[in-house]
Formats: C-alpha cells, structure tokens, sequence
C-alpha cells in the first residue's frame, strides 16, 4: 500500500511575510514522517530562502496512490552514516593504553551554589589517552617532524570522494595490494571493510586482526590517495614490531583512520566522507566523528 502525508504548515520568513498551506499532500515511503523532516521537504522542494519559524499541523499519514513518478524521501536527499564507535568511561581501544575516565568536574548539584533556584549545569572532565575509539593519524604520530593535527587544512579530512573496498576477515587477514586493484581510488578516502567490528570491545577484538601489507601500503601511496581507514583494530599487523603500513603512509601525508565501523550501510561508492579532529598544536592522533554522506 503506498502512503501519503496529509498536512498544514505555516512558515514565516526572517526578512518579513510567511507562506501557508492547507491539506498539503506529500508522498512517503515510511509509516510516519517527522514535522522537521516534513518542513525541510517544503523549504528544499519550494527553493525557500530566508526561512524562521515554522509549523507543521492536523497531520495525517494516508492511503493514497503516490503522485509523483520518483518518490521523494522526503529529507532523506542525503544520508549521513556514523562511522564511529561511542566512547564512554573505562572503553579499552588498544590493550595496554589507559582507558579513558569520563567524570564530572563540576556535577549538576554543586553548580546549584553558584545559579537562582532552577538553574543548573554540568561542566566534564575527560582524561584519556589520544589513541581512543575511533581515531586519525596524522604524521606526527610517526614522524618527530611531521605534521601534527593543527597543520592540516580542512580539505584534507572532510568530504572526501569514497572508496568502500571488501576484503571479509573470514576470507583473509592481510590486506594485499591485489585486493586493492579494479577501484577508484587516486585522491579519495579509501575504506577497507573487514566485518572487525563486529568484535568492538571484546576480547576477540583486540588480537588476530585483519591489516594491510607493507605492498598495499606502497600502492596505496603510488596511487595517490588522500586517506585510509580500516574497521580494525590497527591498520598495520600487530604481531611484529614493524610499523611499515603507517611509516608508508604517513611518510607520504596520507591520514589514518582507524576503528571504524557501521561501513557495510555505505555503497561501493558516490558518497563522501570525513573524520574531523580538533585543532591541536603537538598531537599526533586523535578521536573522531567520522561519518559518511550518502546521496
């Protein structure tokens, strides 16, 4: 049964005026649709600009024929995918670092002191290690004069052109530079989808992983691409001491991402991606919302 949204709407336009709208038609593919979702189908659909306040009112979810010959997910143009694992108090990433103490340095009952009567607030304190959750490398991280967090520009971490490539840990641990061959790659985010993190935070997780070889890591240079990440616990194979995956990359200015996870909701390709960290001055590594825009 095809399902129609059936509503009003008022929106008022921050330069003066409004637009209204009565028993307003609009198909769906869901059950239900949210009123921000619903107004921002209106705003996109109509080409609003100067948009304030809005309502949406007397909605309704129909059985109707859809009208359209391309159904419109209505805000759904672009999705965006969380590529990142939550930290949270006491999460162990890598066994043998410390595991981050998430805590209150001002609680919500002894800020009530300093604020009128129904006034409260809480300030945190984080103490953890930089390598912790999902997490970006930058050369600093290997090389004493590489760059650190705050000398790159935003272009080289966010909204990148994608590459998904699978490479299940079912069928193989290393990572070879034959798996890497047949794909798009120069100048994008290259993903390496394993199903690793599908162990996130268990004990499994943390030995006999899947990494790249050191000959990936040279394609992957040779090639030009602009980032790698992996859904593993560490790009490289931890069995040795050798580091030659992020020596390799990071040598050459390619960024790391490591610990990602949620990567088969992405498609082989067509969307981008980005892993954001804070601008710190002498940081190597650090955690970040990665995520990925889809559409």
């Amino acid at each position: 049964m095809q399902k129609r949204v059936r509503f009003d709407f008022e929106i008022q336009f921050t330069n003066g005026g409004s637009l209204k709208g009565e028993d307003f038609r609009l198909d769906i593919n869901d059950d239900a649709i949210s009123d921000q979702a619903l107004t921002d189908y209106i705003i996109a659909d109509l080409r609003l600009l100067m948009v304030g306040r809005t309502r949406i009112f007397n909605k309704e979810v129909i059985i109707e024929a859809h009208k359209r010959t391309r159904t419109v997910d209505a805000g759904q143009r672009t999705r965006l995918v969380d590529l990142s694992h939550t930290i949270e108090d006491g999460l162990i990433t890598y066994k043998g670092l410390p595991a981050p103490i998430v805590c209150d340095y001002l609680s919500r009952e002894t800020s009530r002191q300093f604020y009128e009567a129904g006034t409260e607030f809480q300030i945190g304190k984080i103490e953890m290690v930089t390598n912790t959750g999902t997490y970006l490398d930058c050369p600093f991280h290997r090389y004493a004069d590489g760059k650190d967090l705050s000398e790159f520009g935003l272009e080289a971490f966010t909204d990148l052109e994608g590459t998904v490539i699978h490479v299940p840990h079912t069928d193989t641990l290393a990572i070879t530079e034959a798996h890497l061959q047949g794909y798009e790659i120069r100048n994008r985010a290259v993903l390496i989808h394993t199903g690793w993190a599908d162990f996130w935070n268990t004990e499994a997780y943390y030995e006999n992983h899947p990494f790249l070889t050191a000959n990936a890591a040279v394609y992957l240079r040779d090639c030009g691409v602009k980032l790698v990440g992996i859904d593993s616990h560490n790009i490289d194979d931890t069995r040795g001491n050798s580091r030659p995956v992020h020596t390799t990359l990071l040598g050459a200015d390619i960024l790391i991402v490591e610990h990602l996870c949620n990567l088969s909701a992405l498609p082989d390709s067509r969307f981008t991606f980005s892993a954001t960290p804070p601008k710190f001055k002498g940081v190597g590594t650090f955690p970040v919302r990665a995520l990925a825009k889809v559409g």
